[in-house]
């Protein structure tokens, strides 16, 4: 996909950058693989505001995408490509030799007509589905599943991918693209090739409107309240705040480690990079 830059008519229009989508579907998606998607508008159950500066957002509805890739051995062919309101990449919607339909993440360099299949000992194509186990070392791959069966969930967002280092024993080691080294159990599924839209990456949104259509609102620095409001609040003029930068109910906003220690920890070999790194 290419970008797309307009003529400056206007102050936003002068700086918008957006990845053109003439090649996209340009009709409604398919019915019977989406649902209604009701926004919580950052609140709770109870009502209350727990995520700050979320609300309104343009409608939309819920895109079913199959993260599982179960349809094993029945091959499928890409029937159209299209733009998923819901998540960064694109999503293909694919229909399977026993006529059934079904979304998947779309990856990069598929067009329409091509042929994706789901099992073992596949052949080594793009959007082809296949264990750890049967993809040769230094392949990238999305899609991929922490768990056995449970359906992919690392390196799904535009442009992302996964580079298959090796294997021991029972483990496949992959390295994300956060820099993190971890293992997976080799009968874990994944797709071959990155995911579409890079360039998702590149946009310039060009004028506030645009982040409201996305359901983000705008948000007040804490410098600029007064201190009952903020822990940054207050001072004779414009001031930086006389502290290292917090949250409104000072927690620290930069290095803080709020990670709860989880029992996939012992996979982790290396942690991801950290700012600084390169």
């Amino acid at each position: 996909m290419a970008l797309k830059t307009y003529k400056p008519y206007t102050k936003s229009t002068r700086s918008t950058v957006l990845v053109d989508r003439k090649n996209l579907w340009k009709g409604s998606p398919f019915k019977s693989l989406t649902r209604g998607k009701v926004s919580s508008g950052g609140r709770n159950n109870l009502g209350r505001i727990t995520s700050r500066a979320k609300g309104a957002g343009h409608k939309k509805r819920y895109r079913i995408i199959d993260f599982h890739r179960n349809k094993i051995d029945i091959k499928g062919k890409v029937e159209r490509i299209e733009y998923d309101p819901n998540r960064s990449s694109h999503i293909a919607l694919i229909k399977y030799d026993d006529n059934t339909r079904s979304y998947i993440i779309c990856p990069q360099n598929i067009k329409i007509g091509d042929d994706i299949v789901s099992g073992n000992k596949k052949e080594m194509k793009v959007g082809n589905c296949m264990p750890l186990s049967d993809i040769p070392p230094g392949t990238q791959v999305h899609n991929v599943e922490l768990v056995e069966g449970g359906g992919g969930k690392l390196a799904r967002s535009a442009g992302s991918a996964v580079a298959l280092s090796g294997f021991d024993d029972e483990y496949a080691i992959i390295k994300l693209s956060s820099g993190e080294t971890r293992k997976v159990r080799k009968a874990c599924k994944a797709t071959i090739g990155t995911v579409s839209n890079p360039d998702q990456k590149n946009i310039k949104i060009g004028k506030a409107g645009r982040n409201r259509w996305k359901g983000k609102r705008p948000l007040t620095r804490g410098v600029a309240m007064n201190p009952v409001d903020h822990p940054h609040g207050g001072g004779e003029g414009k001031t930086a705040g006389g502290r290292n930068p917090v949250s409104p109910w000072g927690q620290s906003a930069k290095g803080l480690k709020t990670r709860r220690p989880q029992r996939s920890d012992k996979f982790i070999i290396s942690r991801r990079k950290k700012r600084n790194e390169k």
